[in-house]
């Protein structure tokens, strides 16, 4: 571990590990973080980009995100009112993150399951 922030015996919530992982944590929560990575996007293009992903789910999940202080939601006065999502300077934190995390998972699929890409 880099520091002693690290070095617990149970997971603490200020262990930086633990904080990394709740804030990605959640079904969906790195596919809607990834859109999010492109720049802001309105709740129907979310859904769009995410056609499996239910409008509660998906609502749920900005909601979550928001609170963590990762999503910002901005509303747009007019007519009709548009409401854009898009990453905090600390949403933008997670690219490294999640950049490694695709890179890990594809070694270990090409370790564990080779074929299993492509097929």
């Amino acid at each position: 571990m880099p520091d002693e922030r690290g070095r617990t015996a149970r997971p603490e919530p200020d262990c930086p590990v633990e904080v990394a992982l709740a804030a990605i944590a959640g079904r969906w929560t790195t596919l809607v973080l990834r859109e999010l990575m492109h720049g802001s996007r309105s709740f129907g293009e979310l859904r769009a980009a995410l056609p499996a992903l239910s409008a509660k789910v998906l609502t749920e999940r900005l909601r979550e995100l928001a609170a963590r202080g990762l999503v910002d939601r901005r509303r747009t006065a007019g007519f009709p009112v548009r409401t854009s999502y898009q990453l905090t300077p600390a949403g933008q934190l997670l690219r490294p993150l999640l950049v490694a995390l695709y890179q890990t998972g594809t070694a270990l699929l090409d370790t564990t399951m080779p074929g299993a890409r492509g097929a």
